[in-house]
């Protein structure tokens, strides 16, 4: 009898099952040789390592592709150019620790080719959930190579492109397959080039590199002619320059989907491609190139070119085409050629210099140089300096000129930038003349009209005295009749001039929005503007009922839109304090923000002396409502609350580092943390945000604002604000969620601290989720919390080293050093008074404004 035969089959059944428990557990890891047939998986099921066939092809390669996705969808190859003709590949760890591959007749077709100190049995090979297959040593866990430096066709979320000459000569690019059944290097990369300012680039390998598209510049947040998408999945890049030799751009997107990448077709297009579990298919977001426009010069120079318009190319002003016949025929590659000369420093007959012409919305020119004058002083800078012929300044760019030739110029339907164009005076006057036509033909009416009155009674004069009568009545009558009419037109004009001042608010919002966004008008008026009276009826005209509750800033109220929505409406106090900067700051920032951690704003409200912000409802309220009443403290479990530490981490990381913007929140604290029906928690009130410039860490304020007990030492004391100071806020929170209990006037900080000390971390935590299993994870927290607020910023983590240590068994976090003990000059402007019993109404939102003197 064989030995299974002899066992009992419940003992077999369990023996397979925790064998394949093992084996699944294993198979993150490379599991020694791995043979045709044999593949190992990411830990949560989202990528395969192993051997496939492209479509219609018989040859066999090694790489990974997406695991749960019925199309074959390869995103790495390993010997890409060294095909297997049959089922004989081996992929295995040599004994020098590298990853090798190879066929039946034991030829090395791929290697990792890493020089390491280690063995075969001290390395070891993990598929990552990202994607990334990476080689490291086991026993100091060093990352001895990855596949994510090594990309073939695919840019997947957090894989560097970019150049590092000066250290190493490796340059990361992406290049397209040679066709879809054939993974082989074919014609065209993506890459990052380096200059002053970067870009990144498609070229065509067997055009000598040519240049097929570009992205425009770099400005620290974004570049200028990568278009727009939808905000659900919106581009976030993250850019690291040390020279103009190194340098590296990481990609991601909002809302951190795995199941979403770039790649490049063998045509030379990149593609964002989106997974759709509704259609089972992928379907195809941004492309570029897109349009006629985005190819690479196509227009020539000294053009501009625009797919909505027909032809698409056009001459920029004071500029005609360089060969008309060609032009006429369709050929715009030879461009244009300027009219009149330049004056450069000296002056035309008529005593005027050079002058310029904006063009808005553009994708700005390639070949710019970076100049060390001030944005104010940028166009005097370029008058002064006879080479220049363009410039451009702002949105983080500083002064941008231009010597040569100006290509690959586009007019954008959003965002892009203004563009000066230098010209002669007398191109720049041509248009001059218009206004003195138009004020001609209006005196000349004006005399008709008169004429029309005065000649019936002149000729009222010849005529018998019987006839006098009727002529004069008639001409009364047409003079009266004259009179009405001017009547009604100054009375439009004066209706229009209410209407004007009406909508005055409206427009200097707009407009304080659109210098803010960078001119960005179009994508800002996708921001509905609510009317008065829509939001009256929604909130049954802001009746005491549907108040949510009080903040700083004036009432919150719940409403009811017509088509059913439910939304939160923040109506502005006129003595809150927040007036429209505060309320451009809000629209500008949130409306560019999309992130499930953090509140969606819906629009806004400009009627008069109102102010309003529309937000999605929060059904569950704010975090304080629980976190301070022993009562609805229950409703919040350990696993509930550690999962809101971990959210509201994600949403400031999103802030700080993800966005397109770089932001500092600066009132970061319990009541602006909202809940939605799953208890997932989102940052709001974005009032007193700021914007960074993607080349600064720090600002300093005289106008301090935000909460006390939440400010950190450097802010509160001297206005000085960075990432750090949000971190501290975090802090505090964090304390707040695993003890229960308000930080009121620092007392909180020092009772965690002394705790700490003496090791009896249970006594902090709130009674009601401490259990035993949680009791790492809990400690833990505390741990992370005291690092947020320490005294000097430079102690306290960033958001990004919080994350890690949430989500990973790190052990080596460093010990606390004392916290900050805020000495309170001002009445602090937290809730004092009131009973940690009592039952918060809602979300408060107190700020106390203070002149930091000596600055």
């Amino acid at each position: 009898m064989g030995l299974h035969e002899s066992m009992n089959p419940f003992i077999l059944a369990l023996a397979f099952f925790l064998s394949s428990v093992c084996l699944a557990q294993e198979r993150t890891f490379f599991p020694g040789n791995l043979s045709d047939s044999d593949t190992i998986v990411s830990s949560l099921g989202t990528f395969r390592f192993g051997f496939f066939t492209p479509v219609n092809s018989t040859s066999r390669y090694a790489g990974i592709w997406y695991n749960n996705i019925p199309i074959q969808t390869v995103i790495w190859v390993a010997n890409k150019d060294k095909p297997i003709n049959d089922s004989s590949g081996v992929i295995s760890l040599s004994e020098d620790g590298n990853l090798v591959l190879t066929d039946g007749q034991r030829r090395v077709l791929w290697s990792t080719n890493v020089t390491t100190q280690s063995r075969a049995n001290s390395t070891v090979a993990e598929l990552l959930d990202t994607g990334n297959l990476v080689l490291k040593d086991d026993n100091s866990e060093t990352t001895l190579w990855e596949s994510f430096r090594h990309p073939t066709d695919s840019w997947l979320p957090n894989m560097v492109v970019g150049t590092n000459a000066r250290a190493s000569g490796e340059n990361i690019t992406i290049t397209s397959w040679k066709s879809p059944s054939d993974p082989s290097p074919g014609s065209y990369t993506a890459a990052l080039v380096l200059a002053a300012y970067p870009e990144l680039f498609i070229m065509n390998k067997d055009d000598n590199n040519a240049t097929v598209w570009r992205s425009g510049p770099w400005n620290g947040q974004m570049f200028n002619g990568l278009p727009d998408v939808e905000p659900g999945v919106i581009f976030l890049f993250r850019f690291t320059v040390n020279d103009d030799t190194n340098g590296s751009v990481t990609m991601s997107y909002a809302n951190d989907s795995t199941l979403r990448y770039l790649y490049m077709d063998y045509r030379g297009s990149v593609i964002r491609r989106d997974w759709s579990e509704a259609r089972r298919n992928w379907t195809v977001g941004l492309q570029v190139p897109a349009s006629e426009c985005d190819i690479y010069k196509r227009c020539g120079p000294f053009t501009t070119c625009n797919p909505r318009k027909n032809p698409s190319c056009s001459c920029i002003k004071g500029f005609g085409p360089r060969s008309l016949v060609e032009w006429n025929n369709g050929n715009w590659s030879g461009g244009c050629t300027r009219r009149t000369p330049l004056q450069c420093e000296r002056q035309n007959n008529n005593g005027s210099a050079d002058g310029f012409t904006r063009l808005r919305r553009m994708k700005l020119p390639d070949f710019a140089i970076r100049s060390e004058a001030s944005e104010p002083e940028c166009l005097r800078t370029c008058l002064r300096t006879c080479s220049c012929i363009a410039c451009a300044h702002g949105l983080g760019y500083g002064c941008m000129i231009w010597n040569g030739s100006l290509v690959d110029s586009q007019e954008l339907p959003a965002g892009g930038m203004d563009l000066y164009i230098r010209l002669a005076h007398s191109e720049i006057n041509r248009t001059a003349p218009q206004l003195l036509f138009v004020l001609h033909v209006t005196i000349q009416t004006l005399n008709i009209a008169v004429l029309l009155i005065l000649l019936p009674l002149a000729y009222s004069l010849l005529e018998t005295p019987d006839r006098r009568p009727v002529i004069i009545a008639s001409s009364l009558a047409g003079g009266i009749l004259v009179v009405v009419a001017c009547g009604l037109m100054v009375r439009q004009l004066v209706m229009k001039r209410r209407a004007r001042k009406k909508g005055r608010d409206a427009e200097q919002i707009f407009n304080r929005v659109e210098a803010l966004a960078g001119g960005d008008k179009a994508k800002l008026k996708e921001l509905p503007l609510f009317e008065f009276q829509v939001l009256a009826a929604a909130t049954n005209n802001f009746s005491l009922r549907n108040k949510l509750g009080q903040g700083g800033f004036g009432p919150v109220y719940k409403g009811k839109l017509q088509e059913g929505q439910e939304i939160a409406v923040k109506r502005l106090s006129r003595a809150s304090g927040q007036g429209l900067e505060e309320l451009v700051n809000e629209v500008v920032v949130i409306s560019k923000l999309q992130h499930r951690n953090l509140v969606k704003l819906l629009g806004c409200c400009i009627a008069g002396d109102e102010r309003m912000l529309v937000y999605e409802f929060m059904p569950k309220k704010s975090l304080d409502y629980y976190l301070f009443n022993p009562v609805k403290a229950k409703l919040l479990a350990w696993e509930t609350r550690f999962n809101i530490i971990n959210g509201i981490c994600r949403g400031l990381l999103y802030l700080h580092r993800d966005s397109r913007l770089r932001i500092i929140h600066r009132d970061l604290k319990a009541s602006n943390i909202l809940l939605d029906e799953n208890l997932v928690p989102k940052i709001s009130d974005f009032g007193l945000a700021r914007i960074f410039p993607g080349n600064k860490d720090e600002a300093n304020t005289r106008r301090v604002v935000g909460t006390y007990g939440y400010m950190s030492p450097e802010y509160a004391m001297g206005g000085l604000f960075s990432e750090k100071s949000d971190v501290f806020s975090l802090g505090v929170i964090l304390l707040e969620i695993v003890s229960g209990r308000r930080n009121s006037n620092s007392t909180l900080l020092a009772y965690a601290w002394s705790i700490w000390n003496e090791g009896e971390i249970t006594e902090l935590v709130d009674p009601v989720i401490f259990e035993q299993v949680f009791e790492k994870e809990i400690k833990k927290c505390v741990h992370i919390a005291l690092l947020c607020v320490q005294e000097a910023a430079n102690d306290r983590p960033s958001v990004a080293t919080m994350c890690s240590m949430l989500s990973s068994e790190i052990v080596d976090i460093p010990e606390p050093k004392q916290p900050a003990f805020i000495t309170r000059n001002v009445v602090a402007s937290e809730e004092a008074g009131s009973s940690e019993n009592s039952e918060p109404k809602a979300s408060i939102n107190n700020v106390t404004i203070t002149d930091v003197s000596g600055r």
